[in-house]
């Protein structure tokens, strides 16, 4: 670029993102006069889903504004919790999520997830038709235009992952709600209903289940309920919502 040179610094939170050399303060940028400051952002390394306000000369502007000589700017990290307007509170997440996506229905989030990669712009397209906010790893697809709303996952541990997203969006909590093999809503369930689907161990043991109202699959408590219940108990103690366990 041979242009008007700005000063830009960035959040403490968004230094994953941007080369070591700007990760202590304010450097000089030297733009191209005509990039608007949205896709200055980005080019330094920073996904816009992750960029909360934009102050230029301390005052707030839009990710269309184009930087003039001399200014001053500052890249503020998203506000939590996010408020995320326009539609009810509602994930996508990529192929590289699949624990995520199972915890997040565990807590009855709705989390639609792709088990197969069906590609960035496909992914893309499906969070601006079902305005679904894209949870991934995958800064490229961050980056798409056509995303509805999106978001980074900081960490490739399923428990942080969890905390991140709970603490970043902050949705309602209905535990052991949906189905989190797809998603689908739960309902009870008589066991003379679902005997023909039921090992004889479980039919045996179990007399409270519950099923997929989408793809029928059945639930009980089982070997793994303790764990399940542990993860539930620790999301509600640090981020509300009732357990109907």
């Amino acid at each position: 670029m041979n242009g008007p040179e700005i000063q830009i610094s960035f959040a403490p939170g968004l230094a994953v993102f941007v080369a070591a050399a700007r990760r202590a303060g304010r450097t000089a940028v030297t733009t191209d006069g005509v990039s608007s400051l949205g896709h200055v952002v980005e080019s330094l390394g920073v996904p816009l889903t992750e960029a909360g306000r934009l102050l230029v000369d301390g005052r707030p502007v839009d990710t269309a504004h184009v930087p003039s000589a001399g200014e001053t700017v500052e890249v503020e990290g998203v506000v939590r919790p996010q408020p995320v307007p326009g539609a009810p509170l509602r994930f996508l997440l990529d192929v590289h999520l699949g624990t995520l996506a199972r915890r997040l229905r565990l807590l009855g989030v709705d989390a639609a997830y792709e088990n197969e990669d069906i590609g960035d712009p496909a992914l893309a397209a499906l969070s601006a038709r079902e305005r679904r906010v894209m949870l991934s790893r995958d800064r490229g697809l961050l980056r798409r235009r056509e995303l509805w709303a999106g978001a980074y996952v900081y960490s490739d541990r399923p428990e942080e992952q969890l905390r991140d997203v709970l603490e970043r969006f902050a949705p309602a909590l209905a535990p052991w709600t949906r189905c989190t093999a797809c998603n689908g809503r739960l309902e009870e369930a008589d066991k003379d209903v679902v005997r023909e689907r039921l090992e004889q161990g479980t039919e045996n043991t179990y007399d409270v289940f519950a099923r997929c109202g989408q793809c029928e699959r059945v639930y009980w408590r089982g070997a793994h309920h303790a764990r399940l219940e542990a993860i539930v108990e620790e999301a509600v103690r640090e981020f509300g919502g009732a357990t109907t366990a």
